[in-house]
């Protein structure tokens, strides 16, 4: 069985976690959620995240980038800057990165991108007013809803989700 890995933390968007979360699932992944706190948190809406109140929840020392085919990066950029200070997930995103795997990357998401450094000369796109730091920090800033660089897809908001799923299921196939 194919597996996918969702990372995030505490105040992530909650459309931007549950809806790759079900779309996973409906082709067929098994889909692990690795949360900064390592346990269920609070969506910036309100929603109890995972979603599904049976789902384990990992710690970043409990996962190999092996393990997965597809790594899912949600925003909320409340979240984002908190996660993105956790060292070891960084790693396993740049890890990821570096393994050409899937990854798949929504809004203030690209926060995480910069900071694992796999960015540079790369279309990417992320929330509007993180576009000077996209721009910044070497990336082709692209306002598109859904972006494919080689491994990486992109989008700036979730009102452009259907687009940028279809395009990671299209990669994964």
């Amino acid at each position: 069985m194919s597996k996918a890995i969702i990372i995030s933390g505490n105040m992530v968007q909650d459309h931007e976690f549950i809806y790759p979360y079900y779309r996973l699932l409906e082709e067929g992944f098994k889909v692990d959620v690795c949360l900064l706190e390592g346990k269920a948190v609070q969506g910036i809406a309100g929603t109890k995240i995972p979603p599904n109140k049976d789902q384990v929840i990992k710690k970043i020392e409990d996962v190999s980038t092996n393990d997965y085919q597809i790594l899912v990066l949600p925003g909320g950029v409340k979240a984002m800057e908190k996660v993105r200070q956790n060292k070891k997930i960084i790693n396993f995103i740049s890890e990821f990165n570096s393994k050409k795997k899937v990854i798949a990357c929504i809004c203030s998401g690209a926060q995480l991108l910069i900071s694992a450094k796999v960015v540079k000369g790369r279309k990417i796109a992320g929330y509007y007013s993180m576009k000077d730091d996209l721009i910044n920090a070497g990336a082709i800033y692209t306002d598109l809803p859904a972006v494919v660089d080689a491994n990486i897809v992109t989008t700036a908001h979730y009102k452009d989700m259907g687009p940028w799923m279809r395009e990671v299921i299209k990669k994964i196939k």
